[in-house]
């Protein structure tokens, strides 16, 4: 398991195949299986992906267990939507299954940015973020943080014992901050377009994090599947 921001985590569940299912997969044409991997077999998974040859890597499959803030997750969520239009794909294997403050009520968490991790906005004012602003202006914000989610928090509780339904007493806990669980189970080829993409120094500081770990997390079970989409920088990062 990666611990990740404060309060996050990436934890592997599950793996279906290995980097030899990758070559078994792509052999299945010429009916030839291979019982280990060979040097030829190493070739073969690196011409693959390099030629956009991405079927076989769907036959492997892993699946995560993720605990995120809101802001992160909504972002990853782009990738089930678009699953079905990676590139050179007809289907990219994807399934997501959040837990719902319809049903969950135990004590809300919340990604809470301690006083040097508050970042400047860009002189182009429209996306991404640029150095850290001073302690003095994290601390202030900090603060105002905590007091704005203790007064939601306590709204939220106030509500519920009130009598009120869980699904509306929800509406008074701070959104984009708060920690939500899900599970993702995914293909290769899905998790490694996603890490591509997200560790990218043009995402947002806090889903790179979540990428990086998936990517070493993936890297472990596929070492040479995963590593075929990647640059030598992108694997060691």
């Amino acid at each position: 398991m990666k611990t990740i921001l404060d309060k996050g985590y990436v934890r592997l569940v599950d793996s279906m195949g290995s980097d030899l299912t990758i070559v078994n997969a792509a052999r299945a044409s010429f009916a030839k299986e291979s019982h280990e991997l060979n040097e030829k077999d190493e070739r073969l998974i690196k011409f693959l992906a390099d030629n956009n040859h991405t079927s076989p890597f769907r036959h492997a499959v892993l699946q995560f267990e993720i605990k995120a803030p809101l802001m992160v997750a909504r972002q990853w969520w782009k990738y089930i939507i678009g699953s079905s239009h990676l590139e050179g794909s007809q289907e990219a294997l994807n399934a997501w299954n959040e837990s719902s403050r319809r049903y969950v009520t135990e004590d809300p968490t919340f990604y809470i940015p301690n006083e040097n991790e508050w970042r400047g906005k860009p002189a182009n004012n429209k996306q991404g973020s640029t150095d850290p602003v001073s302690n003095e202006i994290g601390f202030k914000f900090t603060k105002e943080l905590e007091e704005y989610i203790d007064k939601g928090v306590a709204l939220y509780e106030n509500a519920m014992e009130s009598g009120i339904c869980a699904e509306e007493a929800r509406l008074f806990l701070p959104a984009y901050g708060m920690y939500v669980n899900w599970y993702w189970t995914a293909s290769l080829q899905a998790v490694a377009h996603f890490t591509k993409q997200r560790m990218d120094n043009h995402s947002q500081y806090e889903i790179r994090q979540y990428a990086k770990a998936v990517k070493d997390l993936a890297l472990e079970k596929f070492p040479l599947g995963m590593a075929a989409f990647l640059t030598e920088e992108e694997i060691n990062e």
